[in-house]
């Protein structure tokens, strides 16, 4: 099988990817909390872990690709109230506009897509068992983690906890052991909702949410990889890993794959600064292929500066592309030639670029070096059809790798014949009718 290498952040370095199972991998990554439309920042880790899957699968392996819905919190909560909506039919209303989003960006349905509310028996047991074992206490209305109980806290932030101690978004509060010890239950009357448990009334903390998803979906401790934004490093995939080594000795996964901020004007798109771009109207303005194109050619561990200016370019990138590729299958079809082979040399250079830390910017040369070519190709009467078939495949298959969905419909038998009209007015020197019908083929993109 090809060699896949990744960055893991929690070793801070490039390694080989090796799976648990051969020939398979199990890939987790943080969904959004469902109490508003997403803003578009929220999809880089989406169309990133989209592509990994992707890869992967044209390598060979078999993929569980997972990914949450935190549809409990206390924002979803507020905004309920504000909507004099319950919870649930809040939080409904806003994964399905997630989905929609899905949808136009082409991203392949994932093997589970969990929901918090469905795991609280077994959050609720598996914080009692933490209890048990004295890494949480009840403290107030709370039930903590304790962090001392975990030797290298700060493992995957890189940070020492009298760094953290003084300087981290923590949680304050003079119920707690350590000011690093984080909730793992809110016992509660409040107006929320609630669940009725083996360790009282309330609702699970955010952290805990995740390690039993990942858990009860996978049926194991240890997953291949664990991701999501950058931000999420510190501190909810901390607190996870802490979690798992209390409870199981394990990291929760092998490899910790981050993705760096959409930024506006230099700035970390977030809706608490008020500079967030919702997601569902940059698709109104932008094509599917366009907003992933966005995301892609920004290598994922690296920021990205969101400008109007710049995803439209990605449009008339996307637009380029699929006038190109659709010319040429035209010109194919109206020449009754089938499609060619899979240009190997061509494959292995744009599959190693990918399976290389997902290097799409390598990858879209062997891409860009194909579409000048069959360009090339497409204008010259005495075509090489068997070259140009091979093109058209191997471009298809570069897509479909890609996420880019570029689809169009056959050429009909009239199609043909307004072609074939069009050439033979030409050739009778008929500019007035192939005037006529220039337009109509251009429209239809067969010109």
């Amino acid at each position: 099988m090809r060699t896949i290498t990744l960055f893991d952040t929690l070793q801070g370095k490039e390694r080989e990817f090796i799976p648990l199972s051969e020939g398979k991998v199990d890939i987790y990554y943080c969904g959004p909390t469902v109490y508003n439309y997403v803003h578009l920042g929220n999809f880089r880790p989406t169309v990133t872990f989209d592509l990994l899957s992707r890869v992967m699968r044209e390598v060979g392996y078999e993929v569980r690709l997972v990914s949450n819905y935190t549809d409990i919190d206390d924002k979803i909560i507020k905004q309920a109230k504000l909507e004099g909506k319950s919870e649930k039919v809040l939080s409904e209303f806003y994964i399905k506009a997630y989905e929609d989003c899905l949808d136009q960006l082409n991203i392949t349905p994932l093997y589970c897509h969990p929901k918090a509310s469905e795991y609280i028996t077994k959050m609720a047991s598996f914080i009692h068992q933490l209890e048990e074992k004295g890494d949480a206490y009840q403290s107030g209305e709370d039930i903590y983690f304790r962090v001392s109980s975990v030797k290298d806290y700060g493992c995957l932030s890189k940070q020492n906890i009298k760094d953290l101690i003084s300087g981290a978004r923590i949680d304050v509060s003079d119920k707690k052991e350590s000011p690093l010890d984080f909730a793992l239950w809110k016992l509660t009357d409040d107006d929320g909702i609630k669940f009725d448990t083996e360790i009282g009334r309330g609702r699970p903390g955010w952290h805990t949410e995740c390690v039993c998803m990942v858990n009860g979906v996978f049926q194991k401790h240890l997953i291949d990889i664990h991701g999501g934004g950058f931000d999420l490093k510190f501190p909810h995939h901390e607190n996870e890993i802490a979690q798992s080594e209390a409870m199981y000795g394990t990291k929760l996964a092998n490899y910790w794959m981050h993705c760096g901020f959409l930024l506006t004007d230099g700035v970390k798109m977030s809706k608490s600064l008020g500079n967030s771009i919702l997601a569902k109207d940059v698709l109104q303005r932008h094509l599917g292929n366009g907003v992933r194109l966005f995301f892609l050619t920004t290598h994922y561990r690296s920021p990205v500066n969101y400008t109007e200016e710049n995803l439209d370019s990605m449009d008339k990138l996307a637009l380029r592309y699929l006038s190109s590729i659709r010319k040429a299958d035209y010109k194919l079809q109206l020449n009754s030639m089938p499609e060619g082979q899979l240009l190997k040399e061509d494959y292995d250079q744009f599959l190693d670029a990918l399976c290389h830390d997902l290097n799409v910017a390598n990858a879209l040369t062997v891409f860009d070096r194909e579409i000048k070519e069959i360009n090339t190709l497409s204008m010259k009467k005495d075509c090489d059809y068997a070259r140009l078939g091979s093109l058209v495949f191997t471009l298809k298959k570069f897509s479909d790798i890609l996420g880019l969905s570029f689809q169009y419909d056959a050429l009909t038998e009239e199609d043909k014949k307004l072609y074939q009209e069009f050439q033979e007015a030409r050739e009778q020197k008929n500019f007035q009718r192939s005037d006529e019908l220039r337009p109509l083929l251009m429209e239809k993109g067969i010109l």
